[in-house]
This record gives C-alpha cells, sequence and structure tokens, in this order.
C-alpha cells in the first residue's frame, strides 16, 4: 500500500509538470509568432528565447498565486466549518465516555469537558444533550472515587453557566443540589470532593436564581453546617482541625457569601447578628487563606448591611477595626512572605471599608469592553466566576448571555469597524455598568421580596 500511495504522488507531481511544460511551449510559440514576420523573419526588438521563456514563467507564477488566494479565502470558511464539526465530534466522543466503565476514561473525559465548557460558549450544542450530560455527571457523582467526584462537581457548575438562567439552568440545579449537598455534608468524602462540591453548590444555586427560595435556604444552611466547624469553642477557643479542612471551610464560607447576596433584607438581618461575631473570632485563624476569606466576607456582610441602612455599625467595631489593623500590619517571620504580603493587602482594603468605605476599584478588560469591580459584593461574584472557569472568564464575559446580564453589559456585541469607532469614554463606561449592575439588583430585590415571607 505505501508504494501505491508514493506512486500515484509521484504521477500527480509528473502529470502537473508534463502540463507546465505544454503551457510553456504553447506560449513560447505564440509570443514567438506574433514577434515574427510573414517570411518568418525575427522583428526589429531581437527577444531571446531565454527572454520569453522567462515572460512566461513569470506570468504562469503571478497565475497560480492569484488562484492560491482565492483557494486561501475560500478554504477559511471550510477550515472553520471543519474545525466545529471537528470539536463537536470530540464533545460527543467525550460524553459517550462518561459512561465507560474505566474510571480513567471516564475522568479523562471530565477533564476534556472542564477544559471545553469553560473556553467556549456552547449552549445550543448542549440544550439538546443537557439531560445525557446531567445524568453522567450525576453517576460520576454517586458512585465515582474522590478524583472523579470533584471534577463532576466542576463540570456541573460548568454546565449550569452554560445553560444560564433559563428552566434549563433551574432544572439542572434541581438536580444537582441534592447529591452535591449530600457529598459536602458528608464527613467520609474525600477533601478535594467536598471542596469541589461546595464551590459547584453555591455556582449553581447562584446562577439558577430561583424563586423557590427552599432551594436557597438549604444551600445556605449545608454550607454553613460546614464552615461552622471553624466556629470558636464554648470557652472562646478555635477548634483545632484536621490538615486540609480549612481549605473545605474557605471554600464553603465563599459560597456561602455569595448566597448572602441573593438574600431578603430580613434574611440579611440575621445572619449579621449571628454571624459577625463569630467571624470576627476567626481572624485569629493560623490559616492565612482562611483568615482571608473571613476578612473577605465580613466586608461583604459589612456592606450589605450599609445597603439596608446606611448607618449600618457592628456593635463590637473598635476590637474588630483592632484586629484587621494587627493583620493588615503583620509581620511575623514564622509565615511565608507572599503570605504576609497578600493578607496585608486584602486586610488594610478591608478595614478602609470598615473605617471610611473606601473600596480599590479593579478594571476588567476583555476586548474592546471594561467591567469595574467597585464593591465586595461585585468582587465576590466575579471570584466566584473565575475559580470556575479560570482562563475562560474574559471569553464568557464577551459571549456569555448569562455573565453580561448579571454584569450588566447587554447582549454580546457584534463587532465591526463601526463598533470600534464608537467607543465610548472610560467614565461613560463606568457610569452605564454602574447604574445597569443598580438596576438588576434592584430587579433581584423584587425577587427577594417574595423570598422574605418564606424565610
Amino acid at each position: 500500500m505505501p508504494r501505491s500511495k508514493k506512486g500515484k504522488r509521484g504521477g500527480n507531481s509528473s502529470s502537473k509538470g508534463s502540463l507546465r511544460q505544454e503551457v510553456l511551449q504553447l506560449q513560447l510559440s505564440k509570443t514567438a509568432l506574433s514577434r515574427t514576420g510573414k517570411n518568418g523573419v525575427k522583428g526589429e526588438s531581437g527577444v531571446s528565447d531565454d527572454d520569453l521563456a522567462s515572460d512566461v514563467l513569470s506570468h504562469y507564477s503571478s497565475a497560480s498565486e492569484s488562484a492560491s488566494v482565492i483557494e486561501e479565502g475560500t478554504g477559511e470558511v471550510v477550515d472553520e466549518q471543519t474545525a466545529q464539526e471537528e470539536t463537536e465530534d470530540k464533545l460527543k466522543q467525550c460524553i459517550d465516555n462518561l459512561m465507560d466503565k474505566s474510571a480513567k476514561t471516564r475522568l479523562a473525559a471530565l477533564e476534556s469537558l472542564r477544559l471545553a465548557f469553560s473556553s467556549k460558549v456552547l449552549y445550543e450544542f448542549l440544550l439538546e444533550r443537557r439531560f445525557t450530560i446531567s445524568d453522567c455527571l450525576e453517576r460520576s457523582l454517586r458512585k465515582g472515587g474522590g478524583e472523579e467526584q470533584a471534577a463532576a462537581a466542576t463540570v456541573c457548575a460548568l454546565l449550569c453557566i452554560q445553560l444560564g438562567v433559563g428552566v434549563e439552568g433551574e432544572e439542572g440545579f434541581k438536580m444537582f443540589r441534592p447529591i452535591l449537598s449530600s457529598i459536602l455534608i458528608d464527613s467520609c468524602a474525600s477533601l478535594s470532593a467536598r471542596q469541589s462540591c461546595a464551590r459547584a453548590l453555591g455556582m449553581c444555586c447562584y446562577v439558577s436564581a430561583s424563586d423557590d427560595a427552599e432551594d436557597l435556604v438549604k444551600s445556605l444552611g449545608h454550607l454553613e453546617n460546614v464552615f461552622v466547624g471553624a466556629y470558636p469553642l464554648g470557652d472562646g477557643s478555635l477548634p483545632s482541625v484536621k490538615a486540609g479542612i480549612p481549605a473545605l471551610h474557605s471554600a464553603a464560607l465563599q459560597s456561602w457569601a455569595l448566597l448572602c447576596t441573593l438574600c431578603p433584607a430580613s434574611r440579611i438581618e440575621t445572619i449579621l447578628n449571628h454571624h459577625l461575631p463569630r467571624l470576627h473570632a476567626c481572624l485569629e485563624s493560623s490559616e492565612v487563606n482562611f483568615r482571608i476569606a473571613v476578612g473577605e466576607t465580613i466586608a461583604l456582610l459589612y456592606e450589605l448591611g450599609r445597603d439596608i441602612d446606611q448607618e449600618f455599625e457592628y456593635e463590637d467595631c473598635d476590637a474588630l477595626c483592632d484586629s484587621l489593623k494587627s493583620l493588615a500590619t503583620d509581620g511575623n517571620k514564622h509565615r511565608a512572605k507572599n503570605d504576609r504580603r497578600k493578607q496585608r493587602s486584602v486586610f488594610r482594603e478591608v478595614l478602609h471599608y470598615i473605617e471610611n468605605e473606601d473600596f480599590t476599584e479593579e478594571k476588567i478588560q476583555f476586548g474592546i469592553e471594561t467591567i469595574y469591580i467597585d464593591g465586595w459584593m461585585r468582587r465576590r461574584i466575579y471570584d466566584a466566576f473565575k475559580e470556575v472557569l479560570e482562563s475562560g472568564v474574559r471569553h464568557h464575559l464577551q459571549f456569555n448571555p448569562l455573565l453580561r446580564d448579571i454584569f450588566g453589559l447587554g447582549p454580546p456585541l457584534i463587532m465591526d469597524a463601526s463598533v470600534k469607532a464608537s467607543r465610548i469614554s472610560r467614565t461613560e463606561r463606568h457610569l452605564f455598568n454602574s447604574a445597569a449592575f443598580k438596576a438588576r439588583t434592584k430587579l433581584r430585590n423584587k425577587v427577594r421580596d417574595k423570598r422574605a415571607d418564606v424565610m
């Protein structure tokens, strides 16, 4: 077989070469006739055969280049369609592999789906396959090992982000919530699986934006049951926990803080009274990442309290500020240098916000658009999506209707010359984004009011 293929290629190249020679000879003869007189006498120009051959070859080369440009233009469209078809075929194969008997094959399929879901918007493709994928993910969560459960939980969150706020996303959340909650509160389950389930439960619940207050209350309760394990004991001392548990507490606390942004005012008041004193005590934790999560949550709760009442003040505010100042200037040498730097940076911001309501604005650019992170609630929402989508968060900000709605960006832009020419100033963008975010918050407050009676 290899010889026959080689012979075939040789035949093609030789036929092309002979065709080129025939064209060359034909052009030479025509040109020679046009430059000779009626009696076969060469004209006054005295052009040699070599010059004629050079002219013909130049003409042949130009024609070939023109043809190749045309083929390249049409080829790009074909290549794009082919690439899309190949991507969909690979995704279909990954979905089939989720049902494979081999745990290694299923794990590889979950990783491929995670990468695809985080880097592309695949709503149309997933819409007709969502039940199959959901069933496979549920099976992995129920029967898989710890690594498989952790990967499946992440893909659950990504699937809900892909399906969005509509009925499809809500269906996915209602299917995943019981099993994610079950793994989260199971002390015998893998720590990595519990941590992934904590993030997935918070993200799925937030994305679904269900009017059913019961789902929100249950999700808040399950997450709260996990991180209260870090709260001080009856004598005021902090409990000693096993390695890896603080990371689980941090994930549960951050997801809980995300869901607090959906709660009605009556629920927020209860949360502030119950949790602020205990979170204050957790600032003495020996785990730097947990301390940082606690500090950011305290700032977020303060912002929620000030949204309800501009004069809101924590009853032990002076002691809280002293604790924050100590952490903002912490120079203990037994802590890693990077940990100290990160801790000081975060707690300086928390302290400035609590004392003066100052917040260091963060600018996120993607394409020609920009969003501004100008508050602790907005930062927690953005960070939650960034934790799940990773490097694909900017792509989803550009093209995913769910994220564009959450951050008040409107429908995805159609990029053309007129759009690029009509770019607005930074101040105008900032004002527009802030107004859109506030309008969305007011709209969600109406949903909160509906939940208030249930809570």
